[in-house]
């Protein structure tokens, strides 16, 4: 295992984290209605919802830690584990946001891990 694994599961754990929270967030906003508010009304409404606003800053951190992975790690190892995220994102979604989860798309997950396997021994 290479020993900047850990840092590269860590920067796929927070993307996948900030994805939920956007998800979280632009879900409870409901519709725009940029007439009514304007586009910068919107954008703060979006912004300053606290989970996107959480996501945001979650998308920081794992930029951050990918930058960190670049610098150290090829990226042709490092960057196909952060199809983990889907993963990890496509989980949640089914059992807290009850997301459908398909048989096209659990053996698209499969081929995922599967991969990610295959280049994590390479």
């Amino acid at each position: 295992m290479n020993s900047y694994t850990p840092l590269i599961l860590f920067t796929v754990l927070t993307n996948a984290a900030a994805q939920l929270m956007l998800k979280r967030g632009m879900s409870g906003l409901g519709g725009f209605d940029l007439a009514t508010d304007g586009l910068l009304g919107t954008v703060f409404r979006v912004v300053f919802n606290p989970f996107v606003f959480a996501g945001l800053c979650t998308f920081v951190v794992s930029m951050a830690s990918h930058l960190i992975v670049l610098s150290k790690v090829q990226i042709s190892y490092a960057y196909p584990f952060l199809s983990l995220a889907y993963v990890v994102v496509a989980a949640y979604a089914y059992f807290v946001f009850h997301e459908d989860l398909s048989a096209a798309r659990l053996a698209g997950i499969g081929f995922i891990v599967v991969g990610t396997i295959f280049i994590a021994q390479s």
